[in-house]
């Protein structure tokens, strides 16, 4: 199967789609020198998130090795991951 994502860090909880992704379709990925494949369950517009790891309600959501954010809900693998369901916490005063 043809390499469509990538995740750059091992503790990342989300991967980005090199190509626009279908619901239904499989997401290809390495992490290290192992490779995932993943079933979307929603569309993923090409260079945005999805998760590859589930992330509790206020979990934190990793790329590139850094917290990017908390979820708003609970995200699945295969889960569209943007502003609908992750809240930054850069820029923010009311998350300790």
């Amino acid at each position: 199967m043809k390499k469509n994502a990538v995740v750059i860090n091992p503790q990342d909880s989300v991967a980005t789609a090199l190509q626009p992704l279908k619901a239904g379709e499989m997401a290809s990925m390495f992490i290290g020198d192992e490779n995932l494949t993943i079933t979307l369950r929603d569309d993923i517009p090409y260079g945005h998130k999805f998760a590859i790891k589930a992330v509790a309600l206020h979990g934190e959501v990793y790329k590139y090795g850094e917290s990017i954010g908390r979820a708003t809900k609970s995200i699945q693998p295969g889960d569209y991951v943007h502003v609908h369901n992750v809240e930054s916490e850069r820029g923010r005063g009311d998350w300790q």
